[in-house]
């Protein structure tokens, strides 16, 4: 006898996530009165409320769209930009390579938009941190705001500084760089580091990769290691099942390297 799954009733003030297909998904809020316009049609977002999350809806066109509950790739990929965010692709791999769990403190730079922030913030819950560091206060503006919408604010620190200079906090857990010179933060990222913790960098282009891994080896970090991740989304129809043909090329280079501890260090 199989087990039947749990009901998620939605509430108001839930956010839902309309989906057509994979390129036309629409996050609104379930608030009484509120609807939305589509090319497929007007949706009544306001009677959403009360219904199950993963129901279909249908549009005033008669078009279908269901009803699902958002993930934190939902919230990331629709947040407001003002730089490029990190690919959902390169977030695993960062999360696979660094560790990065429950109750873990983070300290992160920089910021931009709040894309990888919101990541780990969903990661260290419910009782890690996240330190984020940004040069540039209008971005930690956008990023706060981004962040409360994904529900994720309360685990994130954001703070106006240059870790180029230092990061205040120690004994973390794991260091993660998405700047433009991430070597000149190697020396103040073993410092903060405990002993083994995680560095990790993305870089767009190979010759910040190589002067990162220079600092690296020079500062005494171990099991230092670049990967390149590339993803292909498959079309599955049949009789002509095969690879999109458009696909996003590079993105960046990940840099992972552990914190040694040597003798008299």
């Amino acid at each position: 006898m199989g087990m039947k799954g749990r009901h998620d009733i939605i509430k108001v003030g839930d956010h839902v996530l309309l989906y057509l297909d994979h390129r036309r998904t629409f996050l609104v809020k379930a608030e009484p009165g509120r609807v939305l316009h589509t090319h497929k049609g007007v949706v009544d977002v306001g009677g959403l409320v009360g219904r199950r999350f993963g129901e279909a809806v249908e549009s005033s066109l008669g078009v279908r769209f269901y009803a699902l509950k958002p993930l934190m790739r939902d919230y990331v990929m629709k947040m407001r930009r003002r730089t490029q965010i990190i690919y959902p692709k390169d977030v695993g791999l960062i999360a696979v390579l660094t560790g990065v769990g429950p109750g873990w403190r983070v300290v992160e730079a920089g910021t931009g938009s709040g894309a990888l922030t919101a990541f780990l913030a969903y990661l260290v819950r419910p009782d890690g941190r996240v330190y984020s560091y940004e040069v540039r206060e209008d971005l930690l503006e956008v990023a706060e705001r981004n962040l409360e919408m994904a529900g994720v604010l309360d685990y994130v620190e954001l703070k106006l500084g240059d870790v180029t200079e230092g990061i205040d906090e120690k004994d973390v857990d794991a260091v993660i760089l998405d700047m433009a010179t991430p070597w000149l933060v190697v020396e103040h990222a073993y410092e903060s580091l405990r002993d083994s913790g995680s560095f990790l960098s993305f870089s767009p282009t190979i010759d910040q990769v190589k002067k990162t891994v220079k600092a690296l080896r020079r500062t005494g970090f171990t099991d230092i290691q670049t990967y390149e991740c590339l993803l292909r989304r498959i079309i599955v129809e049949e009789g002509r099942t095969r690879p999109e043909t458009l696909m996003i090329g590079h993105t960046g280079y990940i840099t992972s390297a552990r914190k040694a501890v040597h003798a008299g260090g």
